[in-house]
């Protein structure tokens, strides 16, 4: 590493200097002309900082709680897939990373390193990321086994019928690795890629485009006894009828801009579903961070945490458990700046009055 990087936006580059085109591309890509993907940060720009001065701030506090598990600062780790391909460590680098920034880890269900072998890492709190199968013993399954190894609560990916269209991974021809959480359910070896990526078609034989809120919390309150939260909303109508199902939590996100194109970025209307869910439940954010400026702006418009994912896939790339450890650190110290230059000593003194929308600016105007 000719110079360390001092942002997490570094790490890309780095990351992109070592990763294979197909596996970079993955990782960075998004759903067809990729505008979601491109707003998902630039819309963090249009948003502004109100700060207040004369402000004691000799101690900051950045600590906050998630579903009652204390976190030294309101950043967690999303569920991305397949971590062996930035890593030969995986998600157990990952994993020990977030142990060591006392922070959660949401393991995705399409991870390279198994429940299991995450579990007997480290010690830590963590939750389990679940999409829903056509055969629902799979699902279960997974669940079960996420339960028995002391994971604290199932993430349900609901934005997720069928895959969106990724387009470099469709001309990459990405192949999937066997997914080692499935060995002996369901593979991916034998799906035909000739027309596109495995992906799609893995996705499209296995996942189930059926799924309904009639059934879909309810049946995994059937199976397990940890809290459910939902993530994939965008709406006020949908963040209503999930605290009406019964979920504990909700994750604002638009998958990455991975799925549907020219959806908004989730920053947008973060605010919207946080009024529609009046406090019932924790309502988290996935989406675009790259800056601890950007962790401020969303807990100022109502989230409790945030999810980083590509960031952490980055820092895996380029230095295995040190790069997402010195990633996490990065998020952490300039959050702790902001709060400092905002005047505001705990997460909990951020408030709605510390930014201002692009809107609000232009309608002050008038």
């Amino acid at each position: 590493m000719a110079s360390e990087p001092v942002n997490v936006n570094e790490f890309q580059e780095l990351a992109k200097q070592v990763l294979p085109k197909m596996y970079y591309d993955f990782y960075t890509g998004g759903a067809e002309d990729q505008f979601t993907l491109r707003e998902n940060v630039e819309a963090f720009r249009r948003i502004m900082l109100r700060p207040r001065v004369l402000v004691d701030v000799s101690r900051i506090d950045m600590s906050t709680t998630v579903l009652g598990y204390k976190i030294s600062a309101p950043i967690m780790i999303a569920p991305t897939s397949m971590h062996q391909l930035a890593h030969p460590e995986g998600e157990v680098a990952t994993a020990r990373a977030a142990a060591a920034s006392n922070t959660i880890m949401i393991l995705s269900y399409s991870s390279t390193c198994t429940v299991e072998e995450v579990a007997s890492s480290c010690n830590a709190v963590r939750f389990f990321q679940l999409y829903m199968y056509k055969r629902r013993d799979i699902s279960a399954q997974i669940v079960r086994r996420a339960e028995k190894n002391g994971y604290k609560a199932i993430v349900l990916t609901v934005d997720v019928p069928r895959i969106g269209r990724r387009e470099a991974d469709i001309k990459n021809k990405m192949i999937s690795p066997q997914l080692r959480n499935f060995e002996g359910l369901i593979s991916t070896e034998l799906l035909d890629s000739d027309k596109g990526s495995n992906l799609e078609a893995f996705a499209r034989a296995s996942l189930d485009d059926s799924l309904c809120w009639e059934d879909v919390v309810g049946w995994l309150k059937s199976i397990t006894n940890l809290p459910i939260l939902m993530k994939g909303i965008l709406t006020h109508e949908d963040a209503r009828k999930a605290v009406e199902v019964g979920v504990a939590g909700i994750v604002v996100s638009n998958h990455g801009a991975r799925q549907l194109d020219y959806t908004p970025a989730s920053i947008y209307v973060l605010e919207e579903v946080v009024q529609a869910v009046g406090g019932k439940v924790p309502v988290l954010f996935d989406g675009g961070i790259r800056r601890g400026t950007d962790v401020f702006k969303a807990l100022a418009l109502g989230a409790q945490a945030v999810l980083v994912g590509r960031p952490v896939i980055f820092g895996l790339a380029a230095d295995g458990e040190d790069g997402v450890r010195k990633v996490m650190k990065m998020l952490k110290d300039e959050l702790e700046l902001t709060m400092a230059l905002s005047g505001c000593p705990s997460v909990q003194d951020i408030t709605r009055s510390h930014v201002t929308t692009e809107c609000e600016r232009l309608r002050s105007q008038l």
